[in-house]
């Protein structure tokens, strides 16, 4: 449950930061979305969050 907010907020904040700066227009950042928010109901969403945790889990078991 954390990642995933971390991820949503992130994702927020970066598509905050491309609509200000001018990179995306309203009009595509509405349709990516509307895109994410219809894929999160469909047969995807499972293995899309699997595959994520698991980047996450590979990132957390690196050590410096």
């Amino acid at each position: 449950m954390a990642i995933s907010l971390s991820v949503v907020l992130l994702l927020a904040i970066i598509l905050v930061v491309l609509l200000r700066g001018g990179s995306l227009k309203a009009g595509p950042a509405i349709v990516a979305v509307l895109f994410g928010f219809f894929l999160a109901s469909t047969g995807m969403a499972q293995p899309i969050s699997r595959f994520l945790d698991s980047i996450a889990q590979t990132i957390n078991s690196i050590s410096f």
